[in-house]
């Protein structure tokens, strides 16, 4: 009963915390959406942005559960933003910068994507809260305090967001190891394809050369029948011998 009721306080907790996460988010929110168009265009291109913006709703700045229209809203705010028109003298990295943006608006947008993108980001919340009860568990074994560093609502921000980075990582990852994948099978497909179809091609070639010399074969054949027929008999001529012409005796 006690490791039962231990577990609820782990559970309640962690979201206890989550709460506290998002509304720290929304104000963080609040706070970028007045960062200068250059801010802007260094954090969507800050180093490892290749991860970071992975993440649809975390590129917009705006909570998984925000309705569409209003992260429409967000969006137009920001592309105004980033756009390469508002920043004449950055227009390369701005260009860059609208298009992640547009980017992650699209698979907003997109219902199926979108659900996707959800389902890993509740997936890295469930995994973040698996990790810290574990973690708890092993302070416990270890005769420790249950309290963990985690317990700070900064740093199960902190940690949570690590966790849902992570996770965007490694499903992108293997969304490219597979990609890669396929494109060694299809390539290898593709020339086991070309060797046939040469193959097909020679058969062909063979076939209507052969064709083609059909007549010339049977001409030929005709030609040496008739020709082996002519010598013969011209043979048989030739051996053919007249009697001697007996001299007459006196």
């Amino acid at each position: 009963m006690a490791a039962s009721t231990a577990k609820l306080d782990g559970l309640t907790q962690n979201e206890a915390h989550f709460t506290t996460f998002m509304e720290e988010v929304k104000a963080i929110e609040e706070r970028d959406a007045v960062l200068t168009p250059k801010q802007q265009i260094d954090r969507l291109l800050r180093p490892g942005s290749t991860y970071f913006n992975l993440n649809p709703f975390e590129v917009i700045q705006v909570p998984p559960d925000m309705g569409i229209d209003d992260i429409k809203k967000k969006y137009r705010r920001l592309s105004i933003l980033v756009h390469p028109d508002k920043n004449i003298n950055d227009r390369d990295r701005a260009q860059k910068a609208f298009e992640v943006l547009t980017n992650a608006m699209k698979i907003v947008e997109d219902e199926e994507k979108r659900t996707s993108m959800l389902a890993i980001i509740q997936e890295a919340k469930e995994k973040n809260e698996f990790l810290l009860e574990e973690k708890r568990k092993k302070r416990k074994k270890e005769g420790q305090s249950t309290e963990i560093e985690e317990d700070d609502p900064e740093k199960f921000k902190e940690t949570l967001y690590k966790t849902t980075v992570k996770l965007f990582a490694d499903y992108e990852i293997r969304r490219r190891e597979l990609a890669e994948r396929d494109a060694v099978l299809r390539k290898r497909e593709r020339e086991e394809e070309i060797v046939q179809e040469e193959k097909v091609k020679k058969q062909k070639e063979w076939e209507k050369e052969w064709e083609k010399s059909r007549d010339d074969r049977v001409e030929s054949w005709r030609d040496f029948k008739q020709g082996g027929k002519k010598k013969k008999k011209i043979k048989n001529r030739m051996a053919f011998k007249p009697p001697k012409p007996k001299l007459e005796q006196r």
